[in-house]
């Protein structure tokens, strides 16, 4: 990666020259000998239809899947080209039945993506899973438009293997919100606590997230990779389906979001990324996690709404 001027504000993840060599060692890599990997709690080099065979099927309790959206984008030096629909299809369909393999029978999995390749998303998970939801999220700053409406949103397809036998804790996911025009009965707040910060109410979760902030530079989580995800949006994803010690797959882990994530919350981890500086990265995050697991916007067990800050305390 270039380096680049930055403000000394500017809190965003970087590798230097004095780390790469210890961080590289922690790496998985393939050779022409590898019959098997090392997978659990690591960082897998590699490219994705190269490693999967060597991984063992059924071992995940839940895949987080963000591969490239149907966008033209430069990863580092590798350029993902947009396509047609159809195109991006059997983009989809060259490795979504191979990571399916991987998923535990009663597993869940979770694919990301935007409006533009959606469609492409549904049809490929309602061919391996059951779908039961879809998950739109409203990114705090959206990709500008001058002759449209500005893009704003991203969507999660949410599917098991058997929609009879799967994991779902609701209570680990509820959001802290306050409430603006506060009802009581008898004198008493009904469904909601008064407070000195204020009046808030523990709220479940509906399949639209409007409290999420995408990683931006004065964030610690924050890397140069031009599509992270934040780690409040995958700690919902995995407090909600899997318990703790279950392991989480990422076979696009870019820098590292969901191994980190899964970290901070007691689970194990396995992703795959073809990307060595991504890799490194990811390996950082997991270093730096060893000293400080908090997740900004999630504490004291629930999920706050942007601009509380202040008031969560680990």
């Amino acid at each position: 990666m270039e380096e680049k001027n930055r403000a000394g504000r500017n809190r965003t993840i970087t590798l230097n020259e004095s780390e790469k060599k210890e961080l590289k060692s922690r790496l998985v890599k393939i050779n022409e000998t590898t019959s098997q990997l090392d997978f659990l709690d690591r960082t897998i080099n590699a490219e994705l239809l190269s490693a999967l065979p060597l991984l063992p099927n059924e071992f995940a309790n839940l895949i987080i899947i963000d591969p490239p959206y149907n966008l033209t984008k430069d990863f580092n030096g590798t350029v993902f080209a947009a396509r047609s629909e159809n195109a991006y299809y059997d983009y989809l369909d060259s490795w979504f039945s191979e990571v399916c393999k991987k998923l535990k029978p009663n597993g869940s999995l979770y694919l990301c993506g935007d409006w533009k390749c959606t469609s492409a998303l549904q049809r490929i998970m309602e061919k391996e899973l059951t779908v039961l939801n879809r998950i739109t999220w409203q990114r705090e700053k959206g990709r500008g438009a001058k002759s449209n409406w500005k893009n704003g949103m991203e969507d999660i397809w949410f599917g098991v293997k058997n929609q009879n036998d799967y994991y779902f804790d609701v209570e680990a996911v509820k959001q802290k919100r306050r409430v603006i025009a506060p009802y009581k009965q008898n004198g008493k707040p009904k469904d909601w606590e008064e407070s000195a910060e204020g009046n808030f109410r523990l709220t479940y979760p509906s399949n639209f997230w409007d409290d999420i902030s995408v990683p931006f530079w004065s964030m610690p989580e924050n890397t140069d990779h031009p599509t992270q995800k934040p780690e409040k949006l995958y700690a919902k994803l995995i407090l909600a389906s899997s318990k703790p010690g279950d392991v989480i797959f990422d076979p696009f882990l870019g820098s590292g979001t969901a191994s980190v994530v899964a970290n901070k919350l007691g689970r194990h981890f396995c992703g795959i990324e073809m990307n060595e500086e991504y890799c490194m990265l990811a390996e950082k995050r997991l270093k730096m996690a060893e000293t400080d697991n908090s997740i900004q916007g999630y504490s004291n067990g629930v999920f706050w709404e942007r601009n509380t800050a202040a008031l969560q305390k680990n």
